[in-house]
């Protein structure tokens, strides 16, 4: 008998995005697996956080069809998105400079939490056990990171290779069962961009969960990649294992002008 072949954790078909007279992305089809990590490339103004923004409903295509453990997604709202187990990281910093580690990352738990206003001041106790669960989550990621010992800092007082990671912190807080990363590795030194490499490769084993990623940083998506798309101009132009992209005498073309001989 046939083995059947799971169905894709998530699938985009042929979606395409306007903003008034510019095609942002056209007729995009791709399917994300379950367990990989699959590295959206390409140059400024291809369509790569466009893309993501359809993904987890920021902005919504005027044609196709986006579906997440086979349920149709295209036009639901980011919280009903994020309620499903869609997480999502930025390309720029948005922990809340004032709050501890801590607390930044609790807020990734709003999803999971039951209790409201009333039943906190109704059922104090079920209130208290909630919050110790919801913490409990939160040091077991702070220790993942490896942020323990800054755990009451104030984000706003910590590195910006740190504050990065808070942010992956706060996502990983929702229990997200597919995880959307914006350039990731942006504005890093180094030694930064080689943890939080580290952490995307413990992500993909511990939480074997998949993970689409945006960035410029070639060296990096072609080490810990399962598999490379490159846009340009709002269409796919390649899709593979990462060596196979990288020779691709199209992706070549839209990075440096021409293909090579």
């Amino acid at each position: 008998m046939a083995q059947s072949i799971p169905d894709p954790k998530m699938k985009v078909d042929r979606i395409s995005l306007l903003f008034k007279q510019v095609m942002a992305l056209s007729e995009i089809s791709l399917a994300i697996e379950d367990g990989e990590i699959v590295s959206i490339i390409g140059p400024n103004g291809a369509g790569k956080s466009s893309l993501l923004n359809c993904l987890n409903g920021f902005y919504k295509p005027q044609a196709g069809d986006i579906y997440f453990e086979d349920k149709r997604i295209t036009h639901l709202s980011c919280h009903k998105i994020a309620r499903m187990g869609i997480g999502r990281t930025f390309q720029g910093i948005q922990a809340f400079l004032g709050m501890s580690v801590l607390d930044n990352i609790l807020v990734g738990r709003h999803t999971h939490m039951k209790t409201n206003f009333f039943q906190d001041f109704l059922y104090w106790i079920w209130s208290i056990k909630e919050e110790v669960s919801h913490r409990d989550v939160a040091e077991d990621i702070l220790d993942f990171l490896e942020m323990a010992p800054m755990r009451d800092a104030i984000v706003g007082d910590i590195g910006y290779g740190l504050r990065k990671r808070v942010d992956l912190g706060r996502a990983l807080a929702m229990d997200p069962r597919i995880l959307l990363m914006d350039e990731p590795l942006a504005g890093m030194n180094m030694e930064e961009k080689e943890d939080m490499a580290r952490f995307i490769l413990d992500i993909k084993e511990f939480r074997k969960i998949p993970i689409v990623i945006v960035e410029h940083d070639m060296e990096v998506v072609m080490d810990i990649s399962d598999r490379v798309i490159a846009l340009d101009w709002g269409r796919v132009i390649s899709e593979g294992k990462p060596g196979e992209v990288r020779k691709d005498s199209k992706v070549i073309s839209a990075y440096l002008g021409e293909a090579e001989q």
